[in-house]
């Protein structure tokens, strides 16, 4: 097994491996291979931004991972095209799992959206997935089994951006109903073990919504998390006020809205999540800052 991109996610996705297959991770990072070792991980240095470094790819792994997002100030995703070219040269791996964003949805208006929803990209970052998952499907349809697996927002105990209690210190304001939008979430360790089954489980071609079965709005899931964690809930802003107050990332989050249909990770990949809802993850937080 290759992975590509053997970061948070990706180090979860070897603990939920066991012992089972050799794994590989392309890593451009010399502070990270230590690490990896220490994970059971053999490093391969190469870079997705240099083609000439991805050869050794070629014909090495089954089954590949691809983890690694695309450069922030490209049009379309360049590493991914290098990563096909690298892997194509030989005889291609058996199967290939891409982690997308749910974001190629576009906004939604807080529907109810499966995986058969046409495409509607409306950032730069969600047009460059939507690049990426074209790229793979035309490579797929060659023979490779790929699987696409479209990822809201990830959270879990130790990644960067913090958990709820983090968000809650931060007091930043939320807008107030109708303009609060409805949020889609995953834990980290439960997309690792959909990226496992999928490498061995998935329809060849095939989309995945990964999420978990909590449909809250924003507000309502930082309401429950400070009733929880025993904080005090966020304040509430008109959206006219929340054009002045937030940073234009964070108010770009708020103007998309969907619910994510989830079934097919339960029906085709049997994934039985350990975090079905909001409040198990909430309650793993609240025994982790007891603890």
């Amino acid at each position: 097994m290759l992975i590509i991109g053997c970061g948070d996610v990706g180090l979860r996705a070897v603990k939920a491996l066991g012992r089972g297959p050799r794994v590989l991770a392309l890593s451009s990072s010399p502070d990270r291979l230590d690490r990896l070792r220490a994970a059971r991980v053999v490093p391969l240095r190469g870079n997705l931004d240099d083609p000439d470094s991805l050869a050794r790819l070629a014909g090495l792994a089954t089954h590949v991972l691809h983890l690694a997002p695309p450069p922030s100030t490209e049009v379309h995703d360049p590493r991914t095209r290098a990563l096909v070219r690298a892997l194509a040269r030989r005889s291609p791996p058996r199967a290939l799992v891409y982690i997308s964003t749910s974001g190629v949805y576009g906004d939604c208006g807080g529907a109810w959206v499966s995986e058969t929803r046409p495409l509607a990209p409306a950032t730069p970052r969600a047009r460059r997935r939507a690049d990426a998952e074209a790229q793979l499907r035309r490579w797929g349809r060659r023979g490779v089994r790929v699987s696409l697996l479209r990822v809201p927002g990830i959270y879990g105990g130790n990644r960067a951006d913090g958990g709820a209690r983090t968000r809650l210190l931060r007091r930043q304001p939320l807008p107030q109903e109708p303009d609060d939008p409805y949020v889609n979430r995953i834990h980290a360790d439960d997309l690792a073990r959909a990226c496992v089954l999928a490498l061995w489980r998935a329809c060849p071609q095939r989309v995945y919504n990964v999420c978990d079965h909590s449909h809250l709005r924003l507000g309502e899931y930082f309401d429950l998390a400070a009733d929880l964690l025993g904080l005090a809930r966020l304040p509430r802003i008109s959206l006219a006020q929340a054009k002045r107050e937030l940073t234009p990332e964070f108010l770009s989050f708020l103007t998309e809205s969907r619910r994510l249909v989830a079934r097919r990770i339960q029906e085709e990949l049997g994934l039985k999540l350990d975090y079905p809802t909001a409040r198990e993850s909430l309650r793993a937080e609240l025994g982790a800052q007891r603890g």
